[in-house]
């Protein structure tokens, strides 16, 4: 599944595309999502201008120029094409949004697990979004607040900042990345890890955040950039997928365990 850096990446593909565009026409396909596209959704963006697009989490936001938002996820296969308007559909193209520029946005999914919403202007925060914790570069994210939200917890810590009530963006790949530049083993206990470990996680989640977000994303089978590209910052990974390898820090071999049914890789030197 595509993660924060991966989003971020499509997002910023995105936007010099289609910000200040308007939508000329809409076509929806097929509304079998993992939820189901509305079935007014080409009426009520007929017209409309997009203003901006904003990621909240693994979520992206198309801010219409009437407050409404179009609210577009991924899931494990989605992808967003900015394409010529002729190009034409192969399977799985759900969704094209039309641009006066005389291009399109194409929303392409083979498993159908991602989402093509409206959040309409002025309601509540959207049940997806109302329940998340802060962006990790959020100035309310930091050591303090880690530490202050793990109190009392017996849970591993890598399932802890893994949460996205406590904060969005540190899904498996990451998590296990920045456990390790914080030298912090994944299984301990979160309410035993200290207020300074804490405060080197929080910093370790949002460089690696930063790093891979500038380098495109890590390359997984599914994932591409707006631009069809791959993202490559799997060549800086120390742990992840690198079982039985050397650490390339101390060069002790990185073990692999399984915790909360997720693959995890850590070295027993540098992570205490």
């Amino acid at each position: 599944m595509p993660e924060l850096p991966e989003v971020e990446t499509v997002r910023r593909g995105i936007e010099p595309h289609v910000v200040g565009r308007r939508l000329t026409a809409v076509q929806v396909r097929d509304r079998r999502l993992r939820w189901p596209i509305p079935d007014d959704l080409e009426a009520r963006l007929q017209g409309r201008r997009i203003d901006q697009v904003q990621r909240r989490a693994k979520y992206l936001l198309l801010l219409l120029d009437n407050g409404d938002r179009l609210l577009l996820h991924l899931g494990m296969s989605g992808r967003l094409w900015v394409l010529d308007r002729l190009t034409p559909t192969v399977k799985h193209d759900h969704v094209d949004l039309e641009l006066d520029s005389g291009q399109l946005l194409r929303f392409h999914d083979p498993r159908r697990f991602g989402a093509v919403l409206l959040w309409p202007a002025g309601t509540p925060p959207h049940v997806l979004l109302r329940d998340l914790g802060p962006e990790p570069f959020d100035p309310r994210f930091d050591g303090d607040y880690l530490h202050l939200r793990s109190r009392g917890r017996r849970g591993a810590v890598k399932n802890f900042i893994m949460d996205g009530a406590i904060v969005v963006g540190a899904g498996n790949i990451y998590a296990a990345e920045a456990l390790f530049h914080a030298g912090i083993r994944p299984t301990r206990a979160a309410g035993r890890v200290t207020r300074p470990e804490y405060r080197r996680l929080a910093e370790a989640i949002r460089v690696v955040l930063s790093e891979a977000i500038a380098q495109g994303g890590t390359t997984l089978r599914d994932f591409a950039g707006a631009d069809g590209a791959a993202g490559y910052f799997q060549q800086d990974l120390y742990v992840y997928g690198r079982e039985n390898l050397p650490c390339r820090r101390c060069g002790t071999p990185v073990r692999r365990l399984v915790i909360g049914q997720r693959s995890s890789c850590y070295c027993a030197v540098c992570q205490r």
